[in-house]
């Protein structure tokens, strides 16, 4: 199988078979729950749609794998099947896990809710003081999870030291690497052991279906594979066609992502009607320097607060008319949230007091319409939440024509 050095190359050709089948161009869909049995010995090598090994998932595990730079990968049926999945293979039998305080709402969930009723434990840890995690290590301690960064708050946790402190103390460390995506870091480079997606999001990339993946070593991702084969959280191959084919544009999307919600963030930072923004693209962002140190790009995901209350919030949101008002990220198309009612609802409200989401926190998901448009958007929807005869800087190409990207 060739290997392609630039991403950008991997992306549109990773994966695909050699040589081409019946000359196909465009990856064929294999819609065929079983095949012509053909000698396995094992019944996870039998070719069957539920085990993960039609050629539909052969060519997008090659494709995912090469652009983590790792040696093997897995789809699965949606990004919460790739927690799930993960975390139940390794940390089976009562194992115990150290994760970021801060985390996804479905993974915050699953470690309170679900995964103690079957003996499974977990910790919480600062993700950025070190010294404290030795603390909250157990004799059967197996893991530590992060998030590459934070949702919603786009914290920056210390990752490399993520890194030693696991190699140190024997343990994987795994990290929820969505809002990063391949384009701006590969975790397996900087020592992680596996890397999940949201497949949902960028690296699809337009909001038509629903998968996860995970990355990492082919006897790690082999044990999750068995896992997932008798769990069935399994992607159909109509999906993997349209995960393959989005990911073809990944790294011109989340390029101009990356760009776009840089000078977005930076036109909020100044707009009087705005609290706060959080993008570690920011100069003013705490780990700033951190984060241009490992990512080459800062994603396309801020998260903002207005000087007003969580109803004018959502006021201003219904009041943007490019943006859509909707869950989920990572898509060609902008989209507004409030995380309190849909990423985070499952969090009690002191829970997301104490983390730091409140109620009016608004994120953003930028996608890759017309910047100038994006801002005059906001820009209106503003001006009647900025203080009376400020309605904030000026808008034109001076400001938005001439920002670089810092990182």
């Amino acid at each position: 199988m060739q290997r392609y050095r630039r991403i950008e190359t991997q992306a549109v050709h990773a994966g695909t078979p050699h040589p081409r089948i019946e000359g196909a161009v465009a990856m064929p869909v294999f819609q065929s729950a079983t095949f012509e049995y053909g000698g396995e010995t094992s019944y996870h090598d039998l070719k069957y749609i539920r085990l993960n090994n039609t050629p539909n998932h052969l060519a997008i595990h090659r494709t995912i794998a090469a652009l983590e730079n790792a040696p093997a990968a897995l789809v699965t049926a949606s990004g919460m099947a790739a927690i799930s999945t993960t975390l139940l293979s390794v940390l089976a039998d009562g194992g115990h896990l150290l994760a970021q305080n801060c985390l996804y709402g479905g993974t915050h969930d699953l470690l309170t809710h679900d995964l103690p009723a079957l003996g499974i434990a977990c910790s919480f840890i600062d993700g950025d003081d070190a010294s404290s995690w030795a603390a909250a290590l157990r004799p059967n301690t197996r893991a530590i999870y992060v998030e590459a960064m934070t949702n919603p708050l786009l914290e920056v946790a210390d990752l490399t030291a993520v890194v030693s402190f696991a190699h140190e103390h024997g343990l994987l460390a795994i990290i929820d690497s969505t809002f990063a995506t391949p384009v701006n870091f590969r975790p397996l480079d900087a020592g992680f052991d596996l890397a999940i997606h949201s497949a949902t999001k960028y690296l699809n990339g337009h909001s038509d279906i629903v998968g996860g993946a995970i990355a990492g070593p082919v006897k790690t991702i082999e044990r999750i594979t068995h896992h997932l084969n008798h769990l069935g959280g399994t992607m159909d191959p109509h999906a993997i066609f349209l995960l393959q084919r989005g990911i073809k544009t990944l790294p011109l999307r989340v390029r101009a992502q990356n760009q776009s919600a840089l000078q977005i963030a930076r036109f909020l930072e100044g707009h009087a009607a705005v609290a706060r923004v959080n993008y570690p693209g920011l100069e003013s962002h705490p780990r700033h320097q951190r984060a241009r140190a490992l990512f080459s790009g800062f994603g396309g995901m801020l998260s903002f607060e207005l000087k007003g209350s969580a109803e004018q919030a959502e006021q201003f949101m219904q009041r943007t008319t490019i943006p859509i008002v909707a869950p989920s990220l990572g898509g060609v198309e902008t989209l507004l949230t409030r995380p309190a009612l849909t990423s985070h609802a499952g969090l009690m409200r002191e829970e997301r007091a104490r983390l730091g989401i409140r109620d009016g926190l608004i994120r953003m998901s930028v996608g890759i319409e017309a910047t100038e448009e994006l801002v005059e958007d906001l820009a209106q929807a503003l001006a009647s939440c900025a203080p009376s005869g400020d309605a904030g800087p000026a808008v034109g190409p001076d400001r938005l024509g001439r920002e670089r990207q810092t990182g």
